[in-house]
């Protein structure tokens, strides 16, 4: 799908607002083909911005596991391992 969407389930503290609006605005981005819409476009992209954001944050909000919540700096450590490991240090 796109890859600056960034898995938002299951974190201690709990996904954000704004990370969630960040989610959605890079999967309006990707299905309407705008990193910024026209002006004529612009209500709509907004819209479309939020509608998702509002779902988003449903499913996250309903979804239940038994795993422990996983840790964001951990997490980003594994991320910037596996960048190193594809990409060398830079």
């Amino acid at each position: 799908m796109c890859r600056n969407i960034k898995t938002l389930f299951n974190f201690d503290p709990p996904a954000t607002d704004l990370e969630v609006t960040a989610a959605a605005v890079q999967f309006v981005r990707k299905l309407s083909g705008f990193n910024a819409p026209s002006k004529a476009n612009e209500a709509a992209f907004q819209q479309a911005v939020e509608e998702v954001s509002a779902a988003a944050r449903k499913l996250l909000d309903s979804l239940v596991t038994n795993a422990e919540p996983r840790n964001r700096e951990v997490e980003a450590e594994r991320a910037r391992e596996r960048s190193i490991k594809r990409f060398g240090e830079r």
